[in-house]
């Protein structure tokens, strides 16, 4: 089978048994404060299995996206040097929310591994939770039982805390698993060591395949595990590990999976794959980065300077690294594997056919610019080995390469081997847990636990007709960090919006006759609203007026909606490549994001400008339709963004039917002449291929026309109010360029004549010429420029040049140069001996220095210091 049949036959199977198939989660995180990447794929379910949210399926199954790279879930530095770990994988899982439990999960995992794929039953294991102590934990017996009737007791393993008990992170949803795991060696290999002695001992041939998950805990903040409201089944199964033993290779590369793409690289490089081992390693390396990349940058999150950008751009330059050193790759290369990429993953993930060239734009400006950093950085090596005494580069050294010009360590520690050196390792590490500390101390906050107030269902939201609203406290948790501490609050129901989609959340207060709390922000996380407050009201179980800033949310509002206009604007103006990739709203300014490979001109963002007003003008009523089937939605036009996760039914946002037609969470204006009138006031560019345009409305835009307004009539009346400004203007300054031409020559004409007057007062000392004299100059570019020529017309001088630069100290000195060698002198050393008399500093080159200062009456003291040093270095 291919690796499109199997991932097929598995969600067929699970479908023949009443799962729901549903889409891959974008891989980049959303509202969930514990995880900036989809690193497994219960990710998207964790709410139904806290019982935040009822899923509209209690069996699901799907093919997830995942990332690990960071936090407990890194494979990253074991990507490509073994052969079965990745940075971006696929998770084939079924789920089960408070349906069936372990009987099923196991006999439905071994059918299809058995009967669908035909895997040798003789040849996979089954490990079970054997139970923990200190945890108060029990052995899965129920899941050893169940076993028990599919494959001989042999095979079935126990397995630790570590193996065995599956926990997502410090805390949330956890329970015991059973892993299965194959073993994929020769028949004589078999023999020699039995497959269950290499279970979980890291053996590239004998691996985990499939996790059965059981979800019966929840881990606390402190701790602790709690049962769930119900149990869960989530189950994980690599797919290019399965593709590998369905395939009957010996390696997660060595398949369809990978092979396409491993083959054009090793094209490229002029290399055959399977041959020398760090080109193997290379290759690999690419191939499984470019996938992380691509995918991760067509969900929408752009390589940057932090967080889960600097993530993507760390695993960018990873691969150009390997590419570089081992391939000698020295262009851009990644950028050209976007469209194979996307063509064999069209079907599954069509994210990233639909947006190739933006992706590829992303990836080449990207490469380019660490080539140029790993150029600098080269260059940067040669200098440290030049200064390192020894044969060890310190710690300290190594470490700035890293920080400065990207070099992980062992790209450091390659280099140095082949220079005869090598890198104090221990002292790398040293400075680098330096710097985690600091960042982790910067950033150091703890959550506690909720605290539940009262049952209540999910939040509801009744924030799009009701700006207050009555409303209990549910939970509630405190957050403490070194600044100090804040309240999380949820309410039973709210008018508060949560920050989502690029706008920024509700503030307002919790009111009744006895107090007022003050809530500063409103945040999401995963599908709870969470009210942030600093103080916690004295009676929790009391009940409360929630009541919305209006004033705040009625401008934020203005700009959500004129963000909406100003998109469909500029898909008319620009094209329709513009994308959404990512904005900004609140109640001061809109900022938007959108695909686009060249700057915006101002005609186009006049253009842009009428096109929006004119639909403001229009004041288009807000057509607002919710739970409307996603299907349904596409076929009205309405744009889904990449990276957003859609459930089954929509909100649609309509500004004109043929106009602007959005999915979209947000609040927005009654209709389109509320926002008044829109301004842009910048255009910039974000990333490669991503443009930026910030814009003001209503009031704020107003304020902005007048006071341009009144700047252009205090031009006017400066200009004697003329006609056309514009026109005076350009007069005026074309007046100026002309008077500064003929200043230019004058001065030029002062400075020809003073270089005749020095050359007729040269000194000649042992065949050497000597100037030094004080001069009076317009400026520093003439006495430059006076400096060159006499260095240019007079063969062996010594030039020393105190200037008046229209009563501004100026010291130059400019040399011959076969005399910095042969005389010792040095230009910059001289002028920095004698600045010290003008009370000032300089320096510059060997043969050319300059300094400038502050005391003028110093000017003369100053030359003499030079002529003594001149003297000196001509006598001895």
């Amino acid at each position: 089978m291919d690796s499109k049949d199997i991932r097929a036959q598995f969600l067929e199977f699970f479908k023949s048994k009443s799962h729901k198939i549903v889409p891959s989660a974008p891989i980049v995180v959303q509202n969930d404060p514990t995880l900036m990447f989809t690193n497994a794929g219960m990710n998207q379910f964790k709410d139904y299995f806290l019982g935040n949210k009822t899923p509209d399926s209690n069996r699901v199954a799907d093919t997830q996206k995942c990332l690990r790279v960071s936090g407990k879930h890194n494979d990253l530095e074991e990507v490509g040097l073994d052969t079965y770990h990745h940075t971006m994988f696929e998770m084939l899982g079924n789920w089960s929310f408070g349906d069936y439990f372990k009987k099923e999960a196991i006999e439905w995992a071994w059918e299809f591994l058995t009967e669908v794929c035909g895997l040798p039953e003789d040849r996979m294991y089954a490990t079970v939770f054997e139970g923990d102590e200190k945890e108060n934990l029990e052995a899965d017996e129920e899941a050893r039982s169940y076993w028990k009737k599919l494959i001989p007791e042999s095979r079935i393993l126990n397995g630790n805390k570590k193996d065995n008990f599956w926990e997502m992170g410090d805390t949330g949803p956890c329970g015991p698993c059973s892993e299965i795991h194959i073993d994929l060696r020769t028949e004589d290999e078999v023999k020699k060591v039995s497959g269950r002695d290499l279970v979980n001992n890291d053996h590239p041939l004998v691996v985990e395949i499939w996790n059965l998950v059981f979800m019966q805990f929840n881990r606390l903040a402190d701790g602790s595990l709690k049962n769930l409201p119900q149990q869960h089944v989530d189950t994980g199964m690599g797919f290019e590990r399965l593709a590998m033993a369905v395939q009957g290779k010996q390696s997660n590369y060595d398949t369809d999976v990978f092979q396409p793409i491993i083959q054009s690289i090793a094209k490229r490089a002029g290399v055959t794959y399977g041959v020398d081992t760090k080109t193997d390693i290379a290759i690999r390396v690419i191939s499984d980065h470019i996938r992380a990349i691509s995918f991760t940058i067509a969900d929408g999150q752009l390589p940057g300077n932090a967080k889960a950008g600097y993530v993507i751009r760390r695993i960018l330059r990873r691969a150009v690294r390997y590419g570089y050193t081992f391939l000698d790759f020295k262009e851009p290369f990644l950028t050209d594997l976007v469209g194979q990429l996307a063509d064999q993953f069209k079907e599954t993930f069509p994210e990233l056919d639909a947006q190739r060239a933006f992706v590829a734009k992303v990836i080449r400006e990207e490469e380019v610019s660490f080539l140029r950093t790993l150029d600098k950085g080269l260059r940067r090596f040669e200098i440290i080995k030049a200064e390192t005494k020894g044969r060890v580069i310190d710690g300290k050294t190594a470490f700035e390469l890293y920080d400065t010009y990207g070099f992980p360590l062992d790209l450091t520690s390659l280099i140095a081997r082949e220079n005869g050196l090598s890198v104090d390792e221990k002292a790398f590490q040293a400075e680098m847990l330096i710097q985690k500390e600091r960042s982790k101390s910067a950033a150091e906050q703890s959550t506690g636990d909720w605290i539940s107030v009262m049952e209540a269902e999910a939040s509801v939201f009744l924030g799009y007709e009701h700006l207050e609203a009555e409303a209990r406290i549910t939970r509630y948790r405190e957050v403490k960090q070194k600044k100090g501490s804040f309240y999380q609050i949820v309410l039973d129901q709210t008018p508060f919006y949560a920050e989502s989609g690029g706008q920024v959340g509700d503030s307002g207060v919790l009111a009744n006759a006895s107090e007022s709390i003050a809530v500063f922000d409103t945040k999401k996380e995963n599908d709870l609203i969470v009210h942030y407050t600093k103080t916690l009201p004295k009676d929790l179980k009391a009940t409360f007026t929630a009541k919305v800033n209006v004033q705040k949310r009625l401008l934020t509002e203005n700009n959500h909606s004129a963000t909406h206009l100003l998109h469909a604007a500029l898909r008319t103006v620009l094209g329709e490549h513009v994308q959404q990739k990512g904005s900004l709203v609140n109640e001061e300014v809109l900022r938007f994001d959108f695909s686009h490979f060249a700057k915006v001109t101002d005609e186009e963002i006049a253009k842009v400008e009428a096109i929006v007003n004119k639909k403001i003008r229009e004041n288009i009523a807000l057509d607002e339709r919710r739970n409307v089937p996603i299907e349904e939605a596409k076929s009205l036009g309405a744009m889904a963004l990449f990276g957003e996760k859609y459930g089954e039914f929509v909100r649609v946002i309509t500004f004109d039917r043929n106009y602007s037609v959005e999915l979209c969470g947000g609040t927005h204006v009654p209709a389109t002449g509320h926002i008044g009138l829109l301004k842009i006031v910048s255009e910039s560019s974000v990333a490669a291929g991503v443009r930026r345009i910030e814009a003001i409305t209503a009031d704020k835009a107003e304020a902005f026309v007048d006071q341009e307004l009144e700047i252009l009539k205090g031009i006017k009346e400066l200009l004697k109010n003329p006609a056309d400004p514009k026109k005076a203007i350009v007069s005026l300054i074309e007046e100026k360029n002309q008077l500064q031409k003929q200043i230019d020559e004058l001065n030029q004409q002062q400075g020809s004549a003073l270089k005749k007057d020095l050359i007729n007062q040269i000194e000649e000392i042992n065949g050497i010429k000597v100037i030094t004299q004080e001069v009076k100059l317009p400026d520093a570019n003439v006495l430059k420029q006076l400096s060159f020529e006499l260095k240019n017309e007079v063969p062996n001088l010594v030039a020393v040049l105190a200037a008046n630069l229209n009563e501004k100290p100026m010291l130059s000195v400019i040399l011959d140069d076969a005399l910095v060698q042969k005389l010792g002198l040095n230009a910059s050393e001289m002028v920095r001996a004698m600045a010290k008399e003008i009370q000032g500093g300089g320096g510059g080159q060997p043969f050319y220095a300059t300094a400038g200062g502050k005391e003028l009456a110093g000017l003369s003291k100053a030359l003499e210091i030079g002529k003594k040093i001149i003297y000196e270095k001509l006598k001895s």
